[in-house]
């Protein structure tokens, strides 16, 4: 079990080769996936039971699913550095004949990815799907998926909340990422959807806040409580409040680095602010 402080190490980590991916093909998605970075880490390096032996069906495994496709720098980085593919390969993120493309994709078959993701708002129905196999199969293990908050304003997903409560998908941990920005704005001016947690417990889920979603041990202390409530016949919605972009000063409290690359000038103050700690690819 790493500790608290190796887990923020990892994060830093993750951090460097975030914004080195995206700064070495002037493309990408960093500030989503800087904010995301204690939720990957504790996933895969604490919350979920996995194999690095890669197959598809993913039988008596935890499984998760990235629905906002788009922050796949972060699910790269963790992958890898997880044990999933080797470090290395995360230099070839975005270029030609890449098994890293710009948005997760399956025909590559980079081990990690289970559906190709980045059409926002599919990602809570094939999490569901995979959720209710695993309760045919007699499979006790649990399903996870992660949205934006802006995605949420995808139709799709709101029948899939509504099909999951009815019936009874609950082994299924769904966390939205609650940093109120996307591309154009923040949330509340692009399309304001009021109370997230008042409409998921209306559709019938178990709802999880964290409101420290930048934190490790808040991660950790969240999602263990959101796992304890699985198998009482409902779904569980996990609140994930964090900041775009956080960790790399000149990038939080702004919409401004959903999709945009940093200069090399701007590359060196990031990684100045988040030094080496496991070893750059």
């Amino acid at each position: 079990m790493p500790t608290t402080q190796q887990l923020q190490e990892f994060t830093q980590q993750v951090r460097r080769d975030i914004v080195r991916m995206v700064h070495a093909v002037n493309s990408g998605h960093p500030g989503g996936s800087l904010g995301c970075a204690e939720f990957f880490t504790c996933l895969y390096q604490e919350i979920m039971d996995y194999s690095t032996d890669f197959s598809m069906d993913g039988k008596n495994e935890d499984l998760f699913f990235l629905s906002n496709g788009h922050i796949s720098p972060v699910y790269y980085s963790v992958l890898a550095r997880s044990g999933f593919f080797p470090v290395a390969e995360l230099d070839t993120f975005r270029k030609l004949d890449s098994r890293l493309q710009g948005h997760p994709t399956t025909h590559e078959h980079l081990p990690g990815i289970r559906i190709a993701s980045g059409s926002l708002g599919q990602g809570m129905s094939v999490a569901i799907g995979a959720a209710q196999a695993k309760k045919l199969d007699g499979d006790n293990k649990t399903v996870y998926s992660l949205h934006g908050d802006g995605e949420l304003q995808e139709g799709q997903i709101w029948e899939a909340v509504m099909y999951a409560a009815a019936k009874k998908v609950d082994n299924l941990i769904s966390t939205v990422d609650v940093n109120e920005k996307q591309i154009d704005g923040s949330t509340d001016e692009v399309l304001a959807m009021g109370s997230l947690k008042a409409k998921f417990k209306a559709f019938g889920w178990d709802v999880v806040e964290i409101a420290e979603g930048n934190n490790v041990e808040a991660v950790l202390a969240g999602m263990a409580e959101a796992k304890s409530r699985t198998g009482n016949g409902k779904p569980v919605c996990v609140l994930l409040r964090t900041e775009m972009g956080n960790g790399v000063d000149f990038m939080m409290n702004t919409h401004a680095w959903h999709g945009k690359a940093p200069n090399d000038e701007q590359l060196e103050v990031a990684l100045a602010q988040n030094p080496e700690t496991l070893g750059d690819y």
